[in-house]
């Protein structure tokens, strides 16, 4: 399961929406390598002068792998984060995560940066299970 929903909050969408709050707090509690991880690269991004800001660390284990892998595989969860933080996220392989500023989805930076020749270059036997 990817997140630990709060029976009010179970409660709360079986009834109708759900406030974005809610739910990225759930994400936090629920996903917090991913959560905290994202957090550090919108600061980055906030606070430097490169046109992206990204992790190319890997996980601690395969838990927190885990818990990157489905916070960007969900679309609910990966949109809550990026208008949370105020970003636009790419995803590389199983730890190179980008921020971006939302205006530069689609320009020649983020395109270079999930081309398919990056994704290629991006690549290295250890990532082939991961």
């Amino acid at each position: 399961m990817s997140l630990d929903v709060s029976p009010q909050l179970l409660a709360e969408a079986e009834n109708g929406p759900v406030r974005e709050e809610d739910f990225v707090e759930t994400v936090r509690v629920s996903l917090p390598y991913a959560y905290d991880l994202v957090a550090r690269l919108a600061g980055e991004l906030r606070d430097g002068t490169a046109e992206f800001a990204d992790n190319q660390t890997p996980p601690p284990s395969e838990r927190e792998r885990g818990q990157l892998l489905r916070a960007l595989s969900s679309d609910a969860i990966r949109g809550s984060l990026e208008r949370h933080f105020g970003i636009a996220l790419a995803f590389q392989n199983c730890h190179r995560v980008a921020a971006f500023h939302p205006e530069a989805r689609g320009g020649e930076t983020h395109t270079r940066f999930t081309s398919l020749r990056a994704q290629i270059l991006n690549q290295s036997p250890e990532f082939r299970d991961c």
